[in-house]
């Protein structure tokens, strides 16, 4: 049988539904083919269900914590059952909620493998997709235009390669019925630093250890350095600048152990677990790219401004094109292309200008460049920073670690990027990166009135620091 469309999408996360809403609001017929389950990597293998964990450990953070608020508490248990539980349940609201979005914008969804075939007897040129359902029987889909969104899947290290018992993934740690009493954690990016920051607030001893000289080694030297101090200060163990020899890798009756090294120091590391979080590979396998002029780089699809890949008329978003793989990444660039296919006008993208943001405790936050990345490019910078401790809001709240910092180009007062450690620094990144789409001064940023008390006077204080000109410190 054939389906005809305005628009296919091969996969349903959040590149892929997003995308397809907008063309569904666009007047165009669209129809979404997705393997498992709308909402992808994210809302079931990623974003969401991590955040849930992460919440419910600050909170029990929190609570440990209380006597310093004058709130006594006895007999305070972490049950973690229920803890995974509270996460099933926020992913499955949030799975209806995407599920009812298809079924108001008229999206036809289709479970199954979807793969793109060359020209045939359904259509003159490649692009339309093949889908195996779920019950076996076939379906072929013929778009006008095809988005590529496919997502990726966890790098694996060759030598320990997860078997969801001892050594996980961060898909297959999300599974799991009860918390180990150790954890080894290769890779000290982003989901690295977040799983560290979870376990240790819910009670479990963690180790880090990461190639790079700091952890989240892409982002600024000063907030890095920054934050494992304070992961330290919580009790996890940091190794930097080290070599894993995933060959010496032992499973054991008590758990793991491997050899890791630094120069000519030898470190045997053992835990009960092992997670590996050493990034994520682009599906871009047995999609049928080879029946197309799809070109691939360095295993990602290669697009343009416009994410269009080598046939104007197939487009790529999200993971699938490497880059930042991030979620509000993929959302945007679905939207872009979908403008572009429907001849929507269409502004720059610049992927620097996309915040990031790392879920710690205390959290991560930046957008533009880091100071480093500046200098690199020529500019003469000019920085600011502000701490919270000398917030109110911070004070009041109990947690004053970390600090924002500006980064400007001094002769034109551009701001070039900002960088935050601190409470809540992922809802505060937002007036930053528009302060960049508006191409605002900091200047600007620092006559703008923040309500007192209140977190964001930080961001205003921040960048009056540039000038000399900060309040509070």
């Amino acid at each position: 049988m054939t389906i005809s469309c305005d628009v296919a999408i091969l996969g349903g996360g959040t590149g892929g539904y997003v995308a397809a809403i907008r063309a569904a609001q666009l007047g165009k017929s669209v129809v979404v083919i997705e393997m498992d389950k709308l909402g992808g990597t994210c809302l079931h293998r990623g974003c969401i269900p991590s955040k849930s964990l992460l919440r419910s450990a600050e909170v029990f953070a929190d609570i440990k914590d209380s006597e310093s608020y004058g709130i006594e508490t006895e007999g305070v248990k972490l049950v973690f059952p229920k803890v995974q539980r509270r996460k099933e349940s926020v992913v499955e609201q949030l799975h209806q909620g995407v599920q009812y979005l298809m079924r108001k914008n008229k999206i036809q969804v289709l479970k199954g493998k979807g793969r793109v075939i060359g020209p045939s007897i359904f259509s003159p040129r490649s692009g339309a997709v093949a889908v195996e359902l779920a019950d076996g029987e076939m379906e072929t889909v013929v778009s006008a235009n095809l988005i590529l969104a496919t997502g990726s899947r966890p790098r694996v290290l060759p030598g320990l390669e997860p078997d969801g018992q001892v050594i996980l993934s961060s898909e297959e740690a999300l599974l799991l019925e009860e918390l180990p009493a150790s954890i080894l954690i290769v890779g000290g990016g982003v989901i690295g630093v977040e799983w560290a920051s979870m376990l240790a607030d819910f009670g479990v001893e963690v180790t880090v250890v990461e190639a790079a000289d700091q952890l989240l080694p892409l982002e600024d030297e000063e907030i890095a350095r920054e934050l494992q101090r304070l992961l330290k200060k919580r009790g996890i163990k940091v190794l930097t600048g080290m070599t894993v020899d995933a060959a010496s890798s032992r499973i054991t009756a008590e758990g793991i152990t491997l050899q890791a090294s630094k120069g000519d120091q030898a470190h045997s590391l053992s835990a009960e677990k092992l997670l590996v979080s050493v990034g994520r590979v682009a599906n871009v396998e047995n999609i049928g790219l080879e029946n197309t002029d799809i070109r691939t780089d360095k295993g990602v699809i290669a697009v343009n401004a416009n994410m269009q890949t080598g046939e104007p008329h197939i487009y790529a978003i999200g993971d699938c094109i490497g880059g930042l793989q991030l979620a509000h990444a993929a959302s945007h660039e679905g939207i872009r292309a979908v403008n572009h296919l429907a001849g929507e006008k269409l502004h720059a993208y610049e992927t620097h200008k996309v915040p990031r943001c790392v879920y710690t405790r205390p959290e991560v936050a930046s957008v533009g460049h880091t100071e480093k990345e500046a200098k690199a490019l020529g500019r003469d910078v000019v920085t600011g920073k502000f701490p919270f401790s000398a917030i109110g809001k911070a004070i009041v709240q109990g947690h004053k670690d970390g600090f924002v910092k500006v980064v400007a180009d001094r002769a034109s007062g551009d701001i070039l990027g900002v960088q935050m450690l601190g409470p809540h620094v992922t809802e505060l990144i937002g007036e930053a990166a528009l302060a960049q789409l508006l191409d605002a001064t900091p200047w600007e940023l620092g006559e703008a009135v923040h309500a007192h008390p209140t977190l964001s006077e930080i961001v205003g204080e921040a960048m009056l620091a540039v000038d000399g000109r900060s309040i509070g410190f």
